[in-house]
């Protein structure tokens, strides 16, 4: 599906509805939506909303989708979907067997012509968003999707909302509530939503009055967490020092050994540094200036971001071992990525250095509110959205600006703080370090899909070209082959 831009716009100043019509609200479409969705709301000057609308589009657009797939379900089971005994009957293995076999379902409710309508209007100051399907609700399902309606007046953040357990087995429980807490944080009442019916259709309508919005940017949460940052103390003083030797050009490599021999654990890293794979020597190395040689000044410097890093943050942090190894795996991943793939020298100590330190934001979030973390995580995987989108909404900022913030207070070089705050939206990096960030968003990418976090399909095209991978299959070919040269490393030490 093509993007007409100037048909968008033409709507847009004209006030004339823009209607999209789907079967199945296939990735691709949702993707497409919210382009469109994008243009609209640049052109009338509100793009800072975008992400927040997009949560509700996507919210009601599928809730849609499975009211259609529910219908096409009770047809297949020859169930009357209006008796409550026969619609309670048939929810007992809905969600399971559609789950299961969802392209035949999909294929059969096209098949029955269930089709889902989206329409973005624009009228005067407000902006209209109807999601329409042509099967009624039912009372049973209106009266669920008010009770949550309900439920989230009690709530004043998200993390109160996902702190409570709500029944989420129609499809309208946490994501609706979300929804309704997201156009509270745009300064908006929650009569901007309502379903209805109409003419055998089911009517979600997202009103949006321009002149109302005001987006909350500090919480307690959001202050809490700016507090946390301006208290990490700076790098120790050894590691200070050692930056000066190195930015010194009449520093000799004997000096730089004797400063980090004084410092038994960074030496250790040094070693573990030189001795890894990377550097593929016939012999471990155990001599300090050898290994000084072999890493480089750059290598050095570098080495001192990832050390000062862990040693301030593995004593004022405790229990972050699993972070870590997540970030050492992606580390590696990405320093083979570019030595395979990008064939520059001079980026690869800086793509390794960007892995180990690309999810710093999340031992913040994690410490302040550690239950959150994972509730965003798996909240957002269900609904196949990306996390820095309720972590923006819930914490006032996501975990890649908090790294960054970080990464900014100990005056990293800006290709790091670039593959920081870019590694889950790489296309907004600034051209000259592209290559950096485009790589650690791979790589951390490929991590997600080994956790089945994420599919092909959410990988960013414009890297995966980058990186000329074309298929799912050229895909898992990489990361089986990552994987299984990471466990070998591993295991030789």
């Amino acid at each position: 599906m093509k993007l007409d831009i100037a048909q968008i716009k033409r709507a847009t100043n004209n006030s004339i509805p823009l209607t999209i019509k789907t079967y199945t609200l296939s990735h691709d479409t949702e993707v497409y939506l919210e382009e469109i969705l994008g243009v609209f709301l640049t052109e009338l000057g509100y793009a800072e909303i975008k992400d927040q609308l997009a949560y509700c589009l996507r919210e009601l657009a599928v809730n849609a989708k499975k009211a259609n797939t529910k219908r096409a379900y009770f047809l297949e089971k020859d169930l009357n979907i209006k008796d409550p005994d026969e619609y309670s009957e048939g929810m007992k293995t809905f969600k399971e067997e559609t789950l299961e076999n969802i392209q035949y379902y999909l294929q059969k409710q096209k098949e029955q012509g269930l089709y889902i309508k989206i329409i973005f209007h624009t009228q005067g100051k407000t902006f209209n968003i109807m999601v329409r399907n042509n099967v009624e609700i039912t009372r049973k399902e209106q009266i669920r999707v008010y009770d949550r309606i309900a439920r989230s007046r009690a709530f004043t953040t998200m993390e109160e909302a996902f702190a409570t357990v709500l029944d989420n087995t129609e499809g309208a429980g946490l994501g609706i509530v979300i929804l309704i807490l997201m156009l509270k944080k745009m300064g908006l009442e929650e009569d901007s939503f309502s379903i209805d019916m109409e003419e055998g259709e089911t009517i979600a309508t997202l009103s949006i009055p321009f002149s109302d919005i005001h987006l909350e940017k500090t919480d307690l949460l959001t202050q809490a967490i700016i507090r946390e940052i301006e208290s990490l103390p700076q790098f120790p003083d050894n590691i200070v020092n050692l930056q000066k030797l190195i930015a010194d050009p009449d520093s000799e490599i004997a000096d730089i050994a004797r400063q980090i021999s004084t410092d038994p654990s960074l030496t250790a890293d040094l070693l573990k540094l030189v001795n890894s794979a990377q550097f593929m020597l016939p012999k471990k190395v155990d001599n300090i200036v050898e290994a000084v040689k072999l890493v480089g000044m750059k290598g050095v410097r570098n080495l001192l971001y990832t050390h000062g890093t862990q040693k301030i943050l593995n004593e004022k942090y405790q229990d972050m071992r699993s972070l870590w190894d997540h970030s050492y795996r992606t580390a590696f991943y990405a320093y083979h990525l570019a030595r395979s793939f990008k064939k520059k020298k001079d980026i690869l100590d800086d793509i390794y250095v960007g892995g180990i330190l690309h999810d710093l934001g999340k031992i913040i979030i994690a410490t302040l509110h550690p239950e959150l973390l994972d509730r965003i995580i798996n909240f957002c995987a269900e609904k196949e959205i990306p996390t820095r989108m309720l972590e923006d909404l819930s914490v006032g900022f996501n975990h890649a600006e908090i790294g960054a913030m970080i990464a900014e207070k100990w005056n990293f070089p800006e290709q790091l703080v670039a593959a920081i705050r870019h590694h889950h939206e790489p296309n907004e990096a600034d051209e000259k370090f592209v290559d950096v960030v485009y790589t650690v968003y791979l790589a951390n990418a490929l991590t997600a899909i080994e956790r089945e976090q994420i599919t092909f399909e959410q990988i960013d095209k414009k890297v995966l070209h980058d990186f000329g991978i074309q298929t799912g299959d050229h895909m898992n070919k990489i990361q089986e082959r990552l994987d299984k040269a990471f466990l070998q490393q591993r295991s030789n030490f």
